[in-house]
């Protein structure tokens, strides 16, 4: 009940204002938040490397309201590249980006995000790396499968995201796994209505495992994007039966949740990245982690009534 009133929340400027200001907020956001710059997050980088976790990079934003600021978007993941390749990191870690911070909902949006967005995948490419699109609200989902295919034209190893709440992504995930793509799968973390969109639990986990054998059984790469260990556990006994190897498919979980069950994953040998994000636009991204888990808001909670 909680999630969709803390979602509502992640775009009420009075809201952002209370909790950027609250005594405990500091703390918890670094708990999700690898740090507000590309000095914060090279050296988390290489530690994770250095423990055998392979990494996506997600330079937080969401909203923007001006051409200038998607371009902004485009030079913050273009010196992120530009790092990643002076320190010889750029294999181990992947991007992450929002079509929404690179113009797609401002005037001819698809065309500017498309714009903005392939100098990223190409030079994420010069360094041995990719990008994924993330899946935003439904209502950009068309646009970003359009961009998602046009990159793949040129850069095949470029992924998308889909949502397993939402009715289409069943249909999504059958057309992707059949043209190879690489594709993550999450449950869903944005406000969505009854008539898109799953609203109970249960069943929301039930199309997620219906949509990981459509990726497990396909042509592609699936990135199993949950820090659930049921469903961890059903996905790996889908890549088992489908005869995957353990350098087809690959599990993905955040920066900051669940740390020794990545390090355990990679231990046994599975592919396992961490989605870090960072910046300092981190309210909208920090607000959805508190509503896809209880217990990340109970945390939140405690601390700012200790430091209170």
């Amino acid at each position: 009940m909680l999630g969709p009133v803390i979602l509502a929340a992640s775009r009420s400027d009075k809201m952002r204002r209370f909790v950027s200001a609250a005594p405990g907020t500091k703390q918890v956001v670094a708990r999700f938040i690898a740090g507000e710059s590309v000095d914060d997050v090279v050296p988390i980088v290489r530690e994770l490397s250095d423990r055998g976790l392979e990494v996506t990079l997600d330079v937080v934003g969401e909203d923007i309201t001006t051409v200038e600021q998607s371009y902004a978007a485009r030079d913050a993941y273009l010196e992120l590249i530009g790092r990643l390749k002076e320190l010889g990191l750029g294999e181990r870690a992947e991007m992450s980006v929002k079509l929404s911070m690179f113009g797609q909902s401002l005037e001819n949006g698809h065309e500017l995000a498309l714009a903005n967005v392939r100098p990223v995948v190409e030079a994420a490419a010069e360094i041995g790396t990719t990008v994924t699109l993330d899946a935003e609200d439904h209502t950009t989902l068309d646009s970003m499968f359009a961009i998602h295919e046009d990159l793949r034209k040129t850069h095949p190893q470029t992924g998308c995201v889909i949502q397993a709440y939402l009715f289409r992504t069943e249909d999504d995930a059958r057309r992707l796994a059949a043209n190879g793509s690489r594709v993550r799968i999450v449950k869903g973390a944005y406000k969505e209505p009854a008539s898109v969109a799953i609203q109970d639990k249960p069943e929301i986990d039930k199309a997620y495992v219906r949509i990981m054998k459509i990726l497990m059984d396909g042509e592609g790469y699936p990135m199993i994007g949950s820090h659930d260990p049921r469903l961890i556990s059903v996905g790996q006994e889908l890549a088992r039966r489908a005869g995957r190897k353990l350098d087809e498919y690959e599990f993905q979980m955040l920066y900051g949740i669940r740390s020794e069950e990545q390090n355990r994953l990679a231990a046994e040998g599975h592919r396992m990245r961490v989605y870090t994000a960072y910046g300092t636009d981190w309210y909208g991204y920090f607000m959805r982690r508190l509503a896809e888990k209880p217990a990340n808001l109970l945390f939140f909670v405690r601390s700012i009534l200790t430091k209170g």
